[in-house]
């Protein structure tokens, strides 16, 4: 190591230190898809730190999905797939971004629609059916990751059909118009229509994996999304602390 990366050490936790370290080799491509990282004792003696430091690094990144650990066998770079967590339901640009990748949108359409009983009532209609609908597909690194289908309760966001969801991602115009407070999440397996097939990319075989996320603000509920992904390309995780 060297005196810089020493000194940062000092000013870090230094099990940070060591995520970054594994972090940026996997990122620069010195370490590729199902490499063999450093083991505990390795990190141990490398970053001068207790075993359970190095420990705590490789299971924070197991768990976030960037190693694979394999009993007896030691610890591995994992398969590359976008990852989102599953309890943060932060920005997809930003996620993207965060992973020095390049994000760009496609609107599909945006208009002012009649919805079906259960959208109504999942979105708590109460005198009519009408809603606002949007279908944005994200691309990473110019690859479709994920066709965003939105549901959105036009009495709380007005000027939902005169955004541009090319410039501005809907949750990112959600949350600053109407600030979440509340949310829930369903997650299947599924293989997707013929049409979304052909927005994604793939054929009618591969596997998606499908979020449907509610959303509310402090005057009700916000929205209805439909997040559809390649199941090739994308992947769930989280890391939860819970503070006692």
């Amino acid at each position: 190591m060297t005196e810089t990366t020493l000194k940062n050490t000092k000013k870090s936790a230094k099990y940070s230190v060591i995520k970054k370290y594994i972090c940026q080799n996997i990122e620069s491509g010195q370490w590729p898809q199902h490499y063999k990282v450093p083991s505990e004792n390795e990190l141990t003696q490398q970053f001068d730190v207790s075993r359970m430091t190095a420990r705590r690094a490789l299971q924070e990144l197991t768990e976030q999905g960037i190693l694979v650990r394999a009993q007896g066998s030691g610890t591995f770079v994992s398969t590359f797939k976008s990852q989102s967590s599953l309890l943060e339901i932060r920005n997809i640009s930003d996620e993207i971004s965060d992973r020095g990748h390049k994000h760009h949108a496609q609107q599909i359409s945006l208009d002012a629609i009649t919805v079906t009983e259960e959208v109504a009532i999942l979105l708590n209609l109460k005198n009519h059916k009408n809603a606002f609908y949007s279908q944005v597909l994200h691309f990473e690194n110019d690859q479709p990751i994920q066709l965003e289908q939105r549901y959105v309760n036009a009495a709380l966001v007005p000027e939902y059909l005169l955004q541009d969801f090319t410039k501005i991602t809907p949750h990112e115009y959600l949350s600053a118009v109407a600030p979440l407070t509340e949310a829930t999440h369903e997650i299947e397996a599924i293989l997707a229509a013929e049409n979304i097939c052909k927005l994604l990319d793939i054929n009618s075989s591969s596997p998606c994996l499908q979020v449907k996320r509610r959303t509310w603000s402090s005057k009700g509920v916000v929205s209805l999304a439909i997040l559809t992904s390649p199941g090739n390309k994308y992947r769930l995780g989280t890391h939860l602390k819970i503070n006692k």
